[in-house]
């Protein structure tokens, strides 16, 4: 029997309409497009000192310059202009705001956010801002960072910052992006910054993450209009077992836990999973969970935003299990504490330049799942798109036909899940541009528009000018 996912996910023959007010879009991250890393009051944050440090991101890359969007966001806005695009999620830096990560906010960042904002208005996009997308000022990190409640604490005060200064323009505000990466590949395996590898350490980073978004949420609530939108984004996995035993049903559980339930049972719920509690009692008794941070973490919100690449396989190990098929880069510390007995496989078929399976029943499959988990609560993919080794032909223009059915086989599946009464409710591209792609530096190539590193020069690929006419029409084309 073939279902709608495999249907849906393999013969994108026919045309499908998206609903009405359905909002199209593209996403960035403010290190790995702005550059600008010591101007007008910024101060390091620990992405800076992480890719200054020989041996953690390819090729010695930083983020120093990066595509220079600080300078360059006027020709930026032109450009999503051109391709239609309704929204445009970006993130806040952190140290260019409030460079210690506490005390009042430096103007001169704050402008330059004002100034992004006023014209994406005035091209008539709707900016969507993010208060973390990963760049912790290193002054923050270095007095213990996310497994210290004060961390949490501080972000709440900067959200509050940061609402004052864009509240009435900026209607819609996410949080978090993707939390899961930011303790445990940060703390956790180390292949994110600040690269430290203590289980432990990952455990308290996602409570205090948790913790920090519920006081932003109630700090933004405070200050923001009536019909401002709060939200926060997760990087959901789709775990799927190797086989149907239920010893690789239980590895399953296992990192579902970790990868998810994590943050939506306090976000969403108000508790933990006590399974998760179980599963790691051995390195800790939670203890640094205190009383009424349930209550704080537990925030209404008005939608949550989904990012997805890929599915997840894994199995029982026999007690050595290998985290080093998770997607998640390699390490010699695994980022999932209490699951060693988990083994992680490589998803079979097509994979990106990531390595990453092709697979949009996995996003089919996770749409589903929350619905049936959170019927209440509004979806909106916040980022899905792929790398591939994109290159200018000597005409000047860049063919990336993978990308192109990457995306509209994934569209395709979001369709489908719409179809069947999924409340999704807009799709945001990433990436609008090439960029620096985290440890892997400039090597990956994620971008809709072509970035010549070396001169900053911007080339829409064929995918962009495709996803433009979708945006126009909002139509999906058959293959």
């Amino acid at each position: 029997m073939v279902t709608a996912a495999q249907q849906t996910a393999s013969t994108p023959d026919a045309a499908r309409t998206f609903p009405k007010g359905f909002l199209w879009g593209s996403a960035t991250a403010s290190y790995q497009i702005e550059g600008a890393a010591a101007e007008d009051g910024r101060t390091p944050s620990i992405w800076d000192t992480y890719a200054r440090t020989p041996g953690r991101v390819r090729n010695g890359d930083t983020g120093d310059t990066a595509t220079d969007h600080y300078h360059r966001w006027r020709e930026d806005v032109a450009l999503m202009a051109e391709l239609g695009l309704g929204a445009y999620r970006f993130s806040l830096a952190w140290p260019r705001i409030q460079p210690t990560g506490r005390g009042p906010a430096v103007q001169k960042g704050l402008d330059f956010y004002r100034r992004l904002v006023d014209e994406l208005l005035d091209k008539g996009i709707q900016p969507v801002a993010t208060l973390y997308h990963w760049d912790l000022p290193q002054e923050t990190e270095d007095a213990g960072g996310w497994p210290e409640r004060a961390t949490a604490e501080r972000f709440a005060e900067y959200a509050a910052l940061a609402a004052d200064a864009l509240g009435d323009r900026v209607k819609t505000w996410t949080t978090l992006n993707e939390p899961w990466c930011s303790a445990f590949l940060g703390y956790g395996s180390g292949v994110h910054a600040p690269g430290r590898t203590d289980p432990v350490a990952a455990l308290r980073a996602a409570h205090h993450l948790n913790l920090g978004h519920g006081l932003a949420v109630q700090a933004l609530r405070e200050r923001l209009p009536a019909d401002a939108r709060c939200s926060v984004t997760l990087n959901i996995h789709q775990v799927r077992p190797l086989t149907d035993d239920d010893a690789d049903t239980d590895a399953v559980r296992r990192i579902d836990a970790l990868a998810n339930r994590v943050f939506t049972g306090p976000m969403l719920q108000g508790a933990y999973p006590e399974d998760l509690l179980k599963d790691t009692a051995a390195l800790t008794d939670w203890s640094f969970v205190r009383d009424g941070d349930l209550r704080q973490i537990h925030q209404p919100l008005d939608f949550l935003g989904v990012n997805y690449y890929s599915p997840t396989l894994v199995s029982a190990s026999d007690g050595k299990g290998t985290h080093t098929s998770d997607g998640h880069g390699r390490s010699a510390h695994s980022p999932w504490p209490g699951a060693d007995e988990v083994a992680f496989h490589q998803p079979p078929g097509e994979t990106t330049a990531m390595g990453w399976a092709v697979d949009p029943t996995g996003l089919y499959d996770l749409l589903h799942r929350l619905a049936a988990d959170f019927p209440r609560l509004p979806l909106y993919i916040t980022e899905n798109g792929a790398a591939f080794d994109d290159y200018a032909d000597p005409s000047g223009q860049v063919n990336d036909p993978a990308r192109i059915a990457y995306v509209r086989g994934h569209l395709a599946a979001v369709h489908q899940a719409i179809v069947d009464g999924v409340d999704v409710r807009g799709y945001f591209l990433w990436s609008l541009l090439d960029n620096f792609e985290w440890a892997h530096g400039y090597s990956k190539r994620f971008g809709a528009v072509y970035v010549d590193y070396p001169t900053g020069t911007r080339i829409p690929k064929a995918s962009a000018r495709w996803y433009a006419e979708v945006v126009r029409s909002g139509v999906l084309p058959g293959a």
